[in-house]
Order: C-alpha cells, then structure tokens, then sequence
C-alpha cells in the first residue's frame, strides 16, 4: 500500500494518507533548539539536549507514537463542530477531512480541508534562531461567511529534565508556574531560584518558555492541563474546544500546558494568516522581543525560504541520476539528510530514543556518524572529530558518551575497566583518513590534541595508542578481547575472550596506519606496526578461520562462537564484510566467505545479522541476544547498520550485481509502493529489521539514528558510484549493476565542481577502460588534483 510518493523537485516527501502504519516524523531546527514533528502533528521540541533540554511532553511506547504534539483545534461557531488542523488528534473520518504532510529539509508543512475550510501550517525553526514558528492560514472555501475559533495548543514538561518530568512526579508536580503577559503564555519552571545559563547541566534552576498566538482576536488562554482536556477526556475532545471558550487559569502545579484562543471571521473565498511562535525566554522579555520581530508573514516566509537554502547547500555534495529513480530520491535528498540528523543527535532524541541512556555522542555512533557527513560540512565536521578524538582516554580506550555541552578535555574522568568497549577507537581509521582525503587537510596527522583525562598527543599519536589499547587487551589466540561490547552490544566476551570482528577492525587500523605513515615519511612507525599487523594476519587465519567462514569469536575456556559447530548462530556477518574490507580476506577465500553470507544469511529485506537465532543453545552470560526473540534486534534480524558493510564488501570483489540487490533489499524508498511491510517512513533507515523466523518479518523499527544512514550513503557513493576522495585527488571506480548503461553525477570535492558522466557500453560490473578530464585523457582511475579546475568534465568508460 502506499502512503505518500516523493517530489524530488522540491526534495519533499508527500504524505496523501495520514493514517499511516506508524507515526512518520521529520526533525526541526538545529543541535541548539531541536524539534521532533509528524505527519499528525505530533512530536516534542527541547534546546540544546532531548534529556536535559525538553520542555514540551511526549510519552513514550504509546499508541499513537506521537502524542502530544503541536496542534491547533478549529472550532466553527454556528455548528460547534471542531476538528483539528492535522488529522490526529481528532481523527475526523477520512471520507470527510482530506489531509498532506511534506515533510521538508527542517520544515513540515500539513494541509487539510474539513467541512469547507482548508488550514495550512509550516512549522520550522528560523536559522539561528531558538523558538519555532507554526505559520497558519485559513481559507473559507464555503459560499457563506464563517466564525472560526482557534485554539494553540502544547502539552509542557513540569520539568526540563525528561526523566524527572515522566517518572519523579513527587518533586515535579509542584515545580511548574504558568503566567499570561502581554498576550504571551510563559512557561515557568522553579521559577523562584535563579537561571544558570552557563551551566546547562544543572537540573535546579530558573527555566522559562513562551507561547504567542498573533494573527486574530485573542480570545483566552489555558495553561492547566486537565482544564483543557477535562476529567477523562483525551487530545481528541478536549473540553475547553468542545465548549468553545477558555478559563484563563494560571495555572501553579500539577500539569500544565500552552493554550490560546484566537477567533477570526472568513468571508467566502477569504484567507487569514496567524501564527505561532513557541521558544526559550521569558513572555515579557525573549517573547515579545521574537514577536516584535518575527511576528509578520513576510518576515517568516523570507525565513522558511533562507532555512531551504542553507538544507539544501548543506546535503547537496553529491547529486545523481542513475537508472534506479527511488536510488535518486534516496542520494539527492534524504540520505544525506538522515545523515544530517544522525550527526546533530546521536542516538538521543526521536520517537524512540528518549535520551535516559545516552544523552549526548555515543562514541563509536559520533565517530561513525562523521563519515555521512563529511563531504557536504567538512569544517564543522572536523570541529566534531576533534571533539571526539577528545573523548579517547590516555589508555587508548574511549569515554562511551561525549557531551559536548559539558566536556572538559583533560579533565574527564577515565572509565571504569569493564566499561570500555574493544571497538570505540577503532572506528577513527575510518573517519581520520576519510577527512584528510576529503579535504587534503594532510597536517591534521600532527595537530596535537588532548586526552579526556590526562596529557596529549598527535593525533597520529591517538590512533597509535588505539591500536595499543586493542594490542594491550589480547587473548589466548592472540586476537583482541571482547571488553564490555565490540560493536555489537549483546557480545560480551569479556577481558578474556577474544572477539574476530574487532580483530578484522585492528587489521584495517595497523593497515591504514602503515599507509599513513608512509604517506608522512615515518619509517620507524611502520617498522612498528608492520611486524604487528603480520603476526596478526597469522593468527587470524589460524585461530578465527573455521573452514567456510571465520568465527565471531571466543570464550576464555576456547569455547567458538560463530562457528559450524554452533546449533545456534553459527554464521555471522560482520566478521565476513569486514574480513573484506579489511583486506584479511582475499582472492576464493573472500569468494567463498561472501558466497556462504548470501547462501546463509541473504533475505528478500537484507542480511540477517546471524544465522540461526539462538533460542537456548548458548552461553547467554556471553550471548546476550537470547534476551529477543528469534530474528528481532541482535539476535539475527537484518540489523541495518551492517547492511552497508555487506554492499562495500561485494563492491570490494567486483560483484555490483549482488551489492545491488542487497542494498535494494534494504533501501528505504523500495518500499514505499508497499509501505505496510516495512512500516515506518519510506524516506530514512532504520536501526533493523524483523528477520525470517520472526513473525514481523519485513517489518522495520526504529528510524532515522542509526549508523545505516551513515554507511549506506558512504557505501552508495563511493562502493557503488565509486567516487572516492584519496590523499592526491578524486578516484572514480564504479561498481553497478550490469544492465546500467551508466550514470550522471555532480560531485563537489574541495572547492570545486565535477559534473561525471559514466558510461557503460559493454555492461559489465567493474572496471575503468578510459577518463577523460575537462577533454584530457589521464592514466588511471585517479584525478590528480593537479588537473583539476574550479569547474570540472568527467567522462568515464567503463570496460
């Protein structure tokens, strides 16, 4: 079924049927004042962090997903029938209230027509700014004047801290302290200590939001809660609308919320306009300031048109046109931009992650996260991968979260022992080089940066002692231990046992290290890394090859896991990608290995995870993905982070046909004709997908933070478009399907513009014949830097 389609001209997904299978969201704003927004309106909006930032409610786990949000009711007068401008809350029937959502780059803007009067709201946060704006105009398409009343609404947290707010209901209920000034709701929280704005982190302080509603005749205001909705009544038939007029309580304690009535009269064919605008500050002082300013139409369409600009510059790196249309839509809009929001968040703020565990840069997310990125904000992704190479210990080990709104480097407190995680600082060989290559920024090896808890180095120096870290928690068989996870959080081998996946992750870092130093002519570091890498390279061949594939790991007792012997589990993914991608695998043997993943683990949806799922036969002090079920989450399902690593290690063997087929099975926008399997938005990953043995299977959860946004897009454009940034210029290595006659791209890469065209006349799957550069031919797959011009022509023969 389908739901919605894509205009990729105005880089929007449509939204015709609001009764979608799941809630379908976008994000607003910035990492300064950040907001979460549905097709039906709901959603949350919280400055600076989800945990410690979020002043208005949701609840979570819920059925919908998204309530509350930010609603506005319409009231008519005459009938005293009312509706809201979304669909939900009050879901009139469909047959009757026609409803779009496009959900934009930072904006959502939501139609609707309902007994002959249309609404349309933009809801955006001007750039820079830290309030949000909802703009509203009101058509009468009747042939008989109508009187309208219009209700704001926003549910409001007791507390900024979410978990407070939700669970410490003993403090919060009598924290919150509502006021109407000047036309203006505030918001007050412990209202009678002082604001600490130079220490956000502190839960005890002064806190205040504003409400205003311009554009009609204010008619009244509500900020209790239950005198809005009334006792036992829901968002769908609040009280206060159903009876058209509010108490202007003040309300001090219990629950509170922003509400303000606004009554316009529409002539027929007449349009009016109002908004809203809901931010940071008090009523009297940042309120009237933001409405004084910002208070007009013109003024915030100008706004809403500035944001598109800046989204679209900011995701416009790399445009394509390929044969695969739903791939386009994917690589010109929402990819990079779930890559975007991925960046800005973590895994800290959405519908599902509610920011108790992890509020702030999970380290091995942030550092993965930055590859997605780095092409369209090069310089404000360095600022980041500085502040995570920040987050790494003197030990080489890693901080698990970085706040960037709190971290002190050099004055961090290390991690306990058994919190370190054997994969952390590993993830930096994938992204340090990336951005040196991105950028040619080949000095940044020796900017010195400090540790989180003590001391400095290079930041060649922290890679180093990253690899030691992994070298200094060695197992029986030589290969790394397992520590509290190795990407895989329901792994725990432990200080004992000994993980293959981060083995194959240590192989690609003494590598990539050994090219780095070689590139900065430091003969001594590869004198030290190479005999390491080569005793590595033995030891992984003798202890984690288990004849058709390798092992995902040991106990301390040389019990395997991840082997042939194994009733359950006894094939993993990573461990073969990554033996690929490492380059510990080569010639049948990586043949062989990627043979058996797709023999085992390949799926209509993508690769599972592992194969069988474990239902009793393990260790589960070690095997902790026996706590799901069959094929859900780690336990074998079609965990999307690893999908891309399945693409890259097919393209890495010429087989574009099968990396195809797996990244399809996978994509996102491939469902959108047939949005009941997958469930959640057709637009942006997911964090997995339900596996064969599950009775879900196909059905995806959790959506847009996760690493497949990442990977897919890195694996999409530089593994199967095969445009790769390198150290001396721009490498073009296609790796597609072979009935593509080829592909247009525009690719910008420092500074300047590239505009490729691929052919393929001989259909094969790999392989550069000839390029010409701006009507010259060059040796090889390489633009030299030397070559390049501010505009550039790329033609490219594959054969």
């Amino acid at each position: 079924m389908q739901y919605g389609h894509f205009d990729d001209k105005n880089k929007e997904y449509v939204i015709t049927n609001p009764d979608t299978p799941r809630s379908w969201s976008n994000y607003l704003g910035s990492t300064e004042y950040g907001a979460i927004i549905t097709n039906n309106a709901g959603g949350y909006s919280f400055y600076k962090s989800g945990g410690m930032g979020r002043f208005t409610r949701i609840r979570f786990n819920s059925i919908p997903l998204d309530q509350p949000g930010r609603y506005i009711y319409v009231r008519d007068k005459q009938s005293a029938d009312y509706w809201s401008a979304s669909w939900q809350p009050v879901g009139k029937p469909l047959d009757k209230f026609k409803s779009e959502c496009r959900h934009g780059s930072a904006y959502t803007i939501i139609t609707s027509e309902y007994d002959k009067i249309k609404t349309e709201s933009k809801f955006f946060v001007p750039k820079d700014q830290i309030f949000e704006a909802w703009v509203i105009k009101v058509t009468n398409t009747d042939t008989k004047k109508r009187e309208l009343s219009l209700f704001s609404f926003a549910e409001y947290a007791n507390c900024w801290n979410a978990m407070q707010d939700l669970l410490n209901l003993q403090y919060t209920q009598y924290i919150a302290n509502m006021d109407f000034i000047d036309g203006i709701i505030d918001h007050g929280t412990n209202i009678h200590i002082p604001a600490m704005p130079n220490d956000f982190a502190e839960n005890d302080q002064g806190r205040h939001t504003f409400m205003a509603f311009v554009g009609g005749e204010t008619k009244g205001f509500e900020t209790d809660l239950e005198n809005f909705l009334g006792r036992y009544r829901t968002y769908a038939n609040p009280q206060t609308v159903e009876r058209g007029e509010c108490s202007n309580t003040k309300a001090a304690g219990d629950n509170v919320c922003g509400v303000i009535q606004n009554d316009i009269v529409l002539e027929p064919g007449e349009s009016k306009d109002l908004i809203v605008l809901m931010g940071v500050g008090e009523a009297g002082k940042e309120g009237k300031a933001v409405v004084k300013e910002f208070g007009s139409i013109d003024r915030l369409e100008n706004e809403l048109d500035k944001l598109k600009t800046y989204w679209h510059n900011r995701i416009g790196s790399v445009v394509v046109d390929t044969p695969d249309p739903e791939f386009n839509s994917m690589m010109n809009m929402w990819s990079p931009y779930n890559c975007q929001m991925t960046y800005a968040w973590s895994r800290a703020v959405s519908l599902v992650y509610t920011a108790s565990e992890r509020d702030g840069l999970g380290y091995r997310d942030s550092v993965q996260d930055l590859l997605g990125v780095l092409s369209n904000i090069p310089d404000e992704s360095k600022e980041r991968l500085e502040l995570m190479i920040t987050g790494q210990v003197a030990n080489g080990g890693a901080m698990p979260v970085v706040r960037k709104y709190a971290h002190k480097p050099g004055q961090e407190k290390a991690p306990k022992d058994e919190e370190y995680r054997s994969d952390d600082c590993l993830w930096l060989f994938n992204t340090i080089p990336a951005y040196v290559k991105e950028t040619g920024d080949i000095k940044f090896y020796n900017k010195v940066l400090p540790y989180a808890d003590k001391g400095e180095a290079t930041v060649l120096g922290h890679m180093r002692r990253a690899i030691e870290f992994n070298l200094e928690r060695s197992g029986n068989h030589g290969l790394p231990c397992g520590l509290s996870a190795d990407w895989n959080d329901c792994l725990r081998f432990g200080y004992d046992g000994e993980t293959t996946f981060v083995a194959m992750q240590l192989r690609f870092a003494l590598k990539t290290y050994i090219e780095i130093a070689d590139r900065l002519s430091k003969p001594e570091e590869q004198k030290w890394a190479e005999p390491i890498l080569a005793e590595l390279d033995k030891n992984i061949q003798a202890h984690a090859w288990d004849g058709e594939w390798y092992l995902r790991g040991y106990r301390v007792d040389g019990m395997k896991f991840g082997s042939k012997e194994n009733k359950e589990g006894s094939i993993y993914l990573n461990p073969q990608s990554w033996a690929i991608i490492s380059g510990a695998a080569e010639g049948e043997q990586a043949k062989l290995i990627m043979d058996k993943v797709y023999e085992h683990l390949a799926t209509e949806y993508g690769v599972a995870l592992c194969n069988p799922p474990y239902t009793y036969d393990t260790d589960y002090h070690i095997v902790r993905s026996a706590l799901f079920n069959p094929s859900m989450k780690e336990n074998g399902a079609i965990f999307t982070h690893t999908q891309g690593w399945a693409v890259m290690a097919e393209v890495t063997l010429g087989n574009g046909n099968r990396a195809y087929e797996y990244w399809r099975a996978y994509m996102p926008a491939a469902y959108n004709t047939k949005a009941e399997i997958r469930q959640i938005e057709p637009y942006v990953y997911n964090q997995s997908t339900h596996g064969k043995y599950s009775p879900r299977f196909g059905n995806s959860r959790l959506p847009w933070l996760s690493g497949s946004a990442t990977w897919s897009f890195f694996a999409a454009t530089q593994y199967i478009l095969g445009i790769q940034p390198e150290y001396d210029g721009l490498k073009i290595d296609p790796c597609i399907p072979s009935d593509w006659k080829g592909f247009k791209a525009l690719r910008r890469f420092r500074g300047m513009q590239f505009s490729i065209e691929v052919f393929n006349p001989a259909q094969v799957q790999k392989g550069v014949k000839k390029i010409t550069v701006n009507g010259r031919e060059i040796e090889g797959n390489i633009i030299p830097v030397g070559v390049m011009k501010e505009e550039n022509t790329v033609l490219v023969t594959m054969g």
